[in-house]
């Protein structure tokens, strides 16, 4: 037996993230491995604002064993095709980011290659229609996908919209259940050795101590270990995305849940809208140097589909992420590592990948260096990839005359960025990097969407002629609406698998 192993890991925090590695980790390492105590305040509460997220979402489910059915009636969740952009490349312009693939390559080449070729003159919807679930999202369809073949129906991605609160209390039960335990109680300080400078344990605010091996921080925007402990620092990405504020309200739902979450650009920011069971979550992510916190809120309630639910909620945050995620048996977990956005609905993902990380590197008392470097140059690279990604969605745009958008669109933005436009300008052409999160498909999806048009097509598309190109994209779209047709309503989908009892459309 290893006399270094890990004896006790105290998570600091709950909530999304406090609550997501606790169960990762009672999962993982079973059998008594190390005991796992989890601190958190009920005066403190959590963000639990953000409700999207994306198809990774169910790898993390699967390993912990939970029933898909059981997991969306319990959170009061709906599904998730892709994300509908409106307004963003120019007012009156909308497109979907979709889940999945768009079309078949051929011969080798992409697909996107073939698209380019047969549809000089494309449009965002024309390319929907060689999007299974962009055609599904428009019509409010959904299923999950089944044994059919080489059919679309068979490669059905799709992600969930859920209960940030419901589902933090869904996996604490699940925790508690396999021995993780939980103590209430306000952190004040911590204790640190006085020659490695390690935590060895926390205060709290009735002067009790918790001890432990490893901790990890899920304390939220202070980084209550991670940075006022141990002074990680933090990298801010305001100079690129500007927006420093949201406000969030839920209303009343105005009709059956779409499968798609939905971001409308507005005056200096943009607007979300996430569909549950229950009722609508939304919000709005703008920036303060531009707008005022009584115009933001205004604006908001003024594009709601139904009844407020609960007075507006603001939420303070500066884009960015810490120098160093891990710093000897410390590690940062969800907004304690960093924030960006939830455009793309990423928030969740980052909780899912850095607790992922951490237990593919899952460290002994020794804490080995050459681990924790690892970790810290592979989350910064995550973090950095997608932050480029959002980058995009602001400077791709032909919105003119409103302060905001012209400093978003003649900004400078980050060399690995601009090279991946000058790249795609060319002949159409993307490549993803190492294991950044966002695929081709993703680019392509939001640099046509919002008008960034290649000068040409990808040369090698010419090992079809133009007409056998033609029949093959027709095919390709006719099949995939045959199979959009197939599909259930969402609604239906939910009222016959996953309803729960409160579910209007049962």
């Amino acid at each position: 037996m290893n006399n270094t192993r890990i004896r006790k890991i105290v998570i600091v925090g709950g909530g999304t993230a406090g609550w997501m590695t606790a169960a990762a980790c009672a999962k993982i390492l079973r059998n008594n491995y190390c005991e796992i105590e989890l601190v958190e305040s009920e005066q403190i509460g959590s963000v639990g604002v953000g409700e999207a997220t994306i198809p990774q979402i169910g790898t993390y489910n699967r390993t912990l064993g939970i029933e898909e059915n059981e997991f969306v009636r319990e959170t009061r969740a709906t599904f998730k095709l892709g994300i509908e952009f409106v307004d963003w490349g120019a007012p009156g312009e909308r497109y979907i980011h979709p889940f999945g693939t768009y079309g078949l390559d051929m011969e080798g080449v992409s697909f996107h290659a073939f698209f380019l070729k047969a549809h000089p003159d494309w449009t965002a919807r024309t390319l929907e229609q060689y999007s299974l679930q962009a055609q599904a999202a428009r019509h409010g369809k959904f299923m999950r996908p089944v044994n059919a073949g080489n059919s679309p129906l068979s490669k059905i991605a799709y992600a969930f919209h859920f209960d940030a609160g419901l589902y933090a209390q869904y996996l604490r039960r699940y925790a508690q259940a396999r021995g993780v335990a939980r103590r209430e109680g306000k952190i004040v300080d911590a204790v640190q050795n006085s020659q490695t400078g390690y935590i060895e344990a926390v205060i709290l605010e009735d002067g009790c101590t918790v001890e432990g091996d490893l901790f990890i921080d899920c304390s939220g925007f202070r980084g209550l270990l991670i940075d006022q402990k141990l002074g990680a620092g933090y990298i801010d990405w305001s100079h690129w995305l500007p927006c420093d504020a949201a406000v969030a309200v839920p209303c009343e739902s105005a009709g059956p849940p779409t499968p798609f979450t939905r971001s409308t650009a507005r005056e200096a920011g943009w607007q979300w809208r996430i569909p549950l069971q229950h009722r609508i979550g939304n919000g709005l992510v703008f920036s303060r140097g531009y707008i005022d916190d009584d115009k933001a809120a205004g604006i908001l309630l003024a594009n709601l589909d139904g009844k407020p639910l609960a007075d507006p909620r603001f939420l303070n945050f500066t884009p960015g992420r810490r120098k160093l995620f891990w710093i000897k048996n410390c590690v940062a977990i969800g907004l304690a590592a960093g924030f960006i956005e939830p455009l793309e609905s990423t928030s969740i993902h980052l909780i899912q990948s850095g607790v992922a990380k951490l237990l593919q590197m899952f460290p002994d008392r020794r804490f080995n260096q050459a681990d924790i470097d690892r970790y810290n140059r592979v989350t910064a690279f995550e973090f950095e990839r997608i932050r480029d990604f959002i980058i995009l969605h602001y400077k791709a745009t032909q919105r003119r005359r409103q302060p905001f958008w012209d400093y978003v669109r003649e900004m400078n933005i980050p060399d690995y960025l601009q090279d991946k436009i000058r790249l795609f300008k060319s002949y159409g052409r993307i490549f993803r990097e190492n294991e950044e999160l966002f695929n081709d498909t993703s680019w392509f999806a939001v640099m046509t969407g919002q008008n960034i048009r290649p000068n040409g097509y990808d040369p090698v598309a010419d090992v079809l002629s133009i007409e056998e190109t033609r029949a093959r994209l027709d095919h390709i779209r006719a099949t995939i609406a045959t199979c959009a047709g197939h599909m259930p309503p969402h609604e239906e989908f939910i009222a016959r698998h996953c309803a729960f009892d409160g579910f209007p459309y049962r």
